[in-house]
């Protein structure tokens, strides 16, 4: 029978071969997860044997992460600015970029918003954590993908927070009414140019969707249409808060002055211009 500690050192090296990204910590995870335990656990106990049972299940999470599906579809869940959600591939998962967002918003808003809108909602991670963060706002989140906004209303499910936020199926702000103005409109479109998907991570390329990555050439085609009717919708006084990609920052700030909001990008942990914040 094999132990802990030798199933835990093949992973890592056939990880490794197959050019699994973080290897050791994939392995550890997928462990911890087949076992039911706790990653520290593993190191408590790492000559246990494993019954023949439990190696066939470990072996097809190892076969799926091997394959380059992402950890997080393998495991079902992820943590994001301090919910559990649940993931899989009806929508995109939720990046650690996306947990600045948040964490900007919050710092730079000086009035709690009363009414929120998160445009493309995906899994619902932006509009269940400022749902979260702010008690007494009013959640309203859109997104085009019938299965996304399943999988948004079991997270809200889940996090008994379906009372407090509405999720709509419908394209950017067409499902809304035209007269529903927000105290703060959030958004993580897709923004990824044709060539960043070309070179993006088998991960991504391979199994998240893609209409909630790709955006055309310039990966602008989707924020041209969020500004186009952002204006309808921004209560006076409100905030819109963006997360675009690298190299964007001059085009939304043009994109912006049109409506006309003037705003400024923000940098991410990186350094790196990702965050654009106007009213």
């Amino acid at each position: 029978m094999l132990t802990i500690r030798e199933i835990k050192e093949r992973t890592e090296i056939f990880f490794k071969e197959k050019g699994v990204p973080n290897a050791k910590l994939d392995t550890d995870i997928l462990i911890a997860h087949s076992l039911g335990i706790k990653r520290l656990d593993i190191y408590l106990d790492l000559d246990r044997p494993l019954t023949e049972a439990q190696l066939t299940d470990l072996r097809l999470l190892v076969k799926r992460r091997a394959s380059r599906e992402p950890l997080q579809y393998i495991i079902g869940s992820t943590e994001f600015y301090g919910l559990t959600l649940k993931v899989d591939p009806r929508a995109l998962i939720p990046r650690h970029e996306t947990e600045e967002l948040i964490e900007l918003i919050v710092k730079r808003l000086e009035t709690p918003p009363k009414r929120i809108l998160d445009l493309g909602t995906g899994s619902g991670a932006i509009a269940l954590a400022l749902a979260s963060k702010y008690s007494n706002a009013e959640v309203t989140a859109t997104d085009q993908s019938e299965e996304a906004i399943t999988l948004a209303n079991e997270n809200a499910l889940a996090l008994n927070l379906s009372s407090r936020v509405t999720f709509i199926n419908g394209n950017w702000f067409e499902p809304l009414d035209k007269g529903a103005r927000f105290d703060l409109i959030v958004s993580n479109p897709p923004y990824l140019t044709e060539a960043e998907m070309l070179t993006a991570e088998p991960e991504v390329i391979g199994h998240e969707p893609r209409s909630a990555l790709a955006s055309g050439q310039e990966g602008l085609d989707d924020l041209r249409l969020l500004f186009k009717s952002v204006s309808n919708h921004l209560a006076e006084g409100g905030v819109l808060a963006l997360e675009a990609g690298i190299g964007q920052a001059g085009a939304i700030k043009a994109m912006a002055l049109k409506v006309p909001l003037h705003g400024q990008s923000f940098e991410d942990l990186s350094e790196r211009p990702r965050f654009f914040l106007a009213s």
